[in-house]
């Protein structure tokens, strides 16, 4: 479970904004899509997407593990996603899926997706750290969740691995950002008030984002059909919508740019 334990310790835990199977599992490609490693053009949501349709990856106990397989080399690397109400995924015990753990798998680590997968299957049907997922509220404790059942695989029962929990319940003891910022991203939260007849404006700490979207001709347009916008350089994902009177709608949205390109 090396890779769930990157992806606590890179910030690529993630609260699910909605509670619907399809759009959480595009949420996350979406994010994988934003990897600075990941080659311009990649479809990790077709991929995952397809994947889903011929085979459901639930695996009981509230987790599912989608994946996408590339033909790049690569690190294994996943983004994990917490629903705190549960996900109807269809799983094999019909319990609603509150874990997803998306795996991007690259052709040089077929293999090692296959032990991860084998080492979390047997955590999952043998911890009693289990059962507790079902009364997780917060993000924080869904992250102390994690590192519970890593700490019984056998894959981190090294002091290495046991080091670097301590260093993220630590970490997780003092965070106060509702978004966690990736190692090798920026990421706002962003609110895009849209409607007929006004122009388009944004809520968000970060100058250069809102005059990118206040100047962007379309944006709004294809955040409501597609639900992302990307231009190269910020990619905007919508995590939901609410509409108001007088034809207005606000758009939760994330905004994500490779750190190298933009400033903090």
């Amino acid at each position: 479970m090396d890779s769930i334990l990157d992806a606590l310790q890179e910030g690529r835990l993630f609260e699910l904004p909605e509670n619907d199977k399809d759009h959480a599992l595009q949420f996350l490609a979406h994010i994988i899509e934003a990897f600075p490693q990941i080659p311009t053009g990649t479809d990790i949501v077709g991929n995952v997407m397809a994947r889903e349709k011929s085979m459901n990856t639930a695996l009981g106990k509230r987790w599912a593990c989608p994946h996408a397989r590339v033909e790049f080399e690569e690190d294994l690397m996943c983004v994990v996603g917490w629903s705190p109400t549960g996900i109807d995924y269809g799983a094999p015990d019909g319990v609603p899926v509150s874990i997803i753990v998306m795996y991007l798998v690259p052709s040089n680590q077929r293999n090692h997706y296959l032990r991860e997968i084998s080492t979390l299957a047997k955590v999952l049907k043998s911890s009693p750290e289990i059962d507790k997922l079902s009364t997780i509220k917060e993000l924080n404790d869904v992250r102390n969740y994690l590192l519970d059942l890593i700490s019984v695989s056998k894959e981190t029962a090294g002091p290495d691995a046991r080091a670097r929990m301590i260093r993220l319940q630590a970490k997780a003891a003092m965070a106060t950002q509702p978004v966690p910022e990736l190692s090798n991203l920026i990421i706002e939260p962003v609110s895009i008030i849209a409607g007929v007849g006004i122009k388009p404006f944004a809520l968000t700490q970060n100058l250069e984002l809102m005059n990118f979207i206040e100047t962007t001709p379309g944006l709004t347009e294809r955040i409501e059909t597609d639900g992302k916008y990307q231009n190269g350089l910020w990619r905007i994902i919508r995590r939901s919508a609410t509409a108001y009177q007088g034809g207005r709608t606000i758009f939760d949205c994330i905004a994500l740019m490779p750190a190298s390109t933009g400033q903090r």
